[in-house]
């Protein structure tokens, strides 16, 4: 802090004497004419001391952001002629401007990171993306004054390297125009006689010139790109959707509104995961056994405990009549009716324009498309572990099948993944009755949530009697007729736990293989790969949902359809860059994890300045009489603001406390807009204002505070 304050005391200092001497003057069009003779004088006499002299005058003129630098550039032409004056110029300009540069970063960068980090982040990705093109195009312009982008490119991220050598490119037509007007200085009367609206015409032009040379560029590379491919000369479609999951319903439904011909295509269950095998299955038995933990806990309320005596069979056959009540939300019939083409059968992309739909008996058809979408969703990764192929393990898409003729709840269950889905899935059949055991390799549970929120998801597991073995490597599965263990590594030994049923639960890999990917060389690794407008290798196909990641949420999914829609079928006219900026997620053990935006670990990580407003729910009138007083709310703010970075909460009602952040955040409301809200009397919501009264609290005015209790007691008497 000491050098940047003994900097600005330096460059305050330069810039008063350049004032003080009447710099200004001096470096005015008629004091260089006034002067002019003299100043030749002094060239003739010492040639090269005065061409070093003026080089470093001028860089300290660029540096300093003072004026006088258009003028430096005419004398040069009249002092030097058209190529060393240029020459001089050139690199005096731009060394100058990298130095404004450099200031400005060592002085203003950081301040301005921690005050607009979430503004500053979208422009910082901008011009790692295009910021050769925008700074050559402002730079060609001279109209623009240069000194400003010197210094607002400074507080960016921009490689200094960078700045310097299109800077130097950029700079020189405009300097070689400025140096060849300054050889008939004497005739000039004000430095706007030189730019002519003709020839600010010509440089705006010319500043255009990357963007279409761009263009064209990107053109030639889709006629290569395509050039192997015979396009149809007309379309069966305007949209073909490949899977009737989240994202593809959503898009699929989304081209229909606008009066597309769009169709869609699944192999398997329209509804995909979470209808069929995740969210709505997960939740309806999460449900079954959080009563069934009531059941056991009634004298928390007054009421007479008992252990809950029901058949396992039922609670599955409501988990099925659920998904059952759901499923004509997302069946073939209301998709119809909507306007879309509903195909049942398995897609495979022939070429960049044309999908072959092969059905349950084999028939095929080929469509084709002016744009393809593919929301092939994920299936559960299964780790290749040893032995694991001898038993009938489940995971979160077949136990649903698999279980549902069972009386009883699976007597021993390992639960390997200590992910949301596994810490959901452990606890839910813990209160149904299940002896269960949670592996996890990694030294906590749910490795992306802050440590407090791993530790408060353990001791609730264990409360409900699951056996937490974290930092458990699993080596192998061993079986012996009817006996089947796990071995886990952990400080050096193994372990065998014997198990009935093991529920794999490590994660979800997209669904890549069988498509036609591999045939038309779109690259994927653990997703297919997009850019921002969730275009593949090839423009006219996109990918949304599980498939094209980075969030594995429905919502995320449908959030995906909505670009994947729009970009695929208005791309020609508008389109737009799916905005991950706010993205809320909920996991659904008991109490339930919620979060938005940044938490401390990932703050810390991303080196993000913030502050941290805490309200524990044990204050919350609404908690205390539904007996369930324990959790908080955590909110991270800029240092100073109240504007929201990220939301962490563990609350009985977390995912719908959360929904007041997520809306906030998207719309840029601090925690004082939310303190000035009405929040109906009990609710949980109320912790969400009683958390913004803290923040308050924490930055009230402290000197007006104590201005007012002298008025008070002044006012007493």
């Amino acid at each position: 802090m000491r050098k940047k304050v003994i900097l600005v005391l330096v460059l305050l200092t330069a810039a008063g004497l350049f004032f003080y001497f009447g710099g200004a003057q001096w470096l005015s069009l008629a004091g260089v004419k006034a002067e002019l003779a003299r100043i030749q004088a002094w060239r003739d006499a010492h040639p090269l001391a005065f061409a070093a002299g003026f080089f470093v005058c001028y860089v300290a003129i660029t540096a300093l952001s003072l004026p006088g630098a258009a003028v430096m550039t005419l004398a040069a032409g009249a002092l030097f002629g058209l190529i060393e004056g240029a020459v001089l110029v050139s690199f005096a300009s731009s060394l100058g401007a990298l130095l404004a540069f450099w200031v400005a970063r060592y002085l203003l960068r950081d301040w301005v990171e921690q005050r607009f980090a979430h503004r500053l982040q979208a422009i910082n990705e901008g011009l790692n993306r295009d910021g050769v093109f925008y700074l050559f195009a402002l730079r060609l312009v001279p109209v623009i004054p240069f000194f400003l982008i010197n210094l607002l490119l400074g507080l960016t991220r921009m490689r200094a390297w960078t700045f310097y050598w299109v800077s130097q490119l950029g700079m020189l037509p405009g300097t070689v125009v400025y140096v060849n007007a300054g050889m008939q200085l004497t005739q000039i009367k004000q430095p706007g006689d030189i730019l002519s609206w003709p020839l600010l015409a010509s440089f705006a032009l010319l500043a255009v010139f990357p963007w279409l040379a761009r263009g064209l560029l990107r053109r030639f590379e889709r006629r290569r790109l395509y050039a192997r491919w015979q396009r149809p000369k007309r379309f069966d479609r305007n949209l073909i959707v490949i899977g009737a999951g989240a994202a593809g319903l959503v898009t699929s439904y989304i081209a229909a509104a606008v009066k597309a011909k769009v169709t869609l295509i699944e192999s398997h269950k329209m509804g995909g995961d979470c209808l069929n095998y995740g969210c709505v299955p997960s939740k309806a038995l999460i449900a079954s056994a959080k009563l069934a933990h009531q059941m056991r806990h009634a004298e928390h309320f007054g009421l007479a405990s008992t252990n809950p005596a029901s058949s396992f069979k039922r609670v599955m056959a409501r988990v099925h009549a659920v998904i059952a009540a759901i499923a004509p939300h997302d069946s073939v019939e209301r998709y119809t009716a909507l306007g879309v083409d509903v195909r049942r059968g398995h897609a495979r992309l022939v070429d960049p324009w044309t999908v072959e739909i092969t059905d349950q008996h084999g028939t095929t058809e080929k469509l084709t498309a002016r744009s393809i979408v593919l929301a092939t969703g994920a299936r559960p990764f299964v780790p290749p572990l040893p032995g694991l192929d001898r038993i009938d393990y489940l995971t979160s898409d077949t136990l649903w099948e698999r279980l549902k003729d069972r009386d009883c709840a699976p007597a021993r269950l390992i639960v390997l993944g200590g992910g949301p889905i596994g810490c959901e899935l452990a606890q839910a059949f813990a209160r149904l009755g299940s002896q269960v055991t949670l592996v996890e390799m990694a030294p906590r549970l749910m490795l992306r949530e802050d440590e407090e929120v791993s530790d408060f998801v353990r001791h609730a597991l264990h409360a409900d009697g699951v056996e937490v073995l974290i930092d458990h490597r699993a080596l192998r599965v061993e079986r012996d007729g009817d006996d089947k263990r796990l071995v886990v590594a952990t400080g050096g030994s193994e372990r065998r736990i014997a198990f009935d049923e093991l529920l794999v639960a490590v994660g979800r890999q997209a669904r890549l293989e069988g498509y036609g990917l591999e045939e038309l060389g779109i690259p994927v690794q653990r997703t297919i790969q997009t850019n921002e407008y969730l275009e593949t290798l090839y423009p006219n196909i996109y990918a949304a949902g599980d498939v094209a990641g980075p969030y594995q949420f429905t919502h995320t999914a449908a959030h995906q359809a909505w670009y994947a829609a729009v970009n695929a079928l208005f791309g020609r006219v508008k389109r737009f860059k799916v905005d991950y900026s706010v993205i809320p997620w909920v996991t659904f053990v008991d109490p339930e994890i919620a979060r938005v935006g940044l938490n401390e670990q990932e703050a810390k990580e991303k080196g993000i300045a913030f502050e941290v407003t805490r309200y524990d729910l044990d204050d919350l009138d609404r908690a205390i009489t539904e007996g369930h007083a324990e959790g908080w709310i955590k909110v991270l703010t800029t240092p100073g603001k109240d504007r929201i970075l990220g939301v962490t909460i563990v609350a009985a009602h977390a995912g719908e406390l959360l929904a007041e952040f997520v809306l906030a955040m998207k719309h840029g409301l601090g925690l004082n807009k939310i303190l000035a809200t009405i929040h109906p009397y009990p609710t949980w919501a109320e912790a969400n204002k009683y958390l913004a009264g803290e923040w308050r609290r924490a930055h009230a005015p402290q000197s007006l505070l104590a201005f007012l209790e002298r008025y008070h007691r002044w006012m007493r008497g």
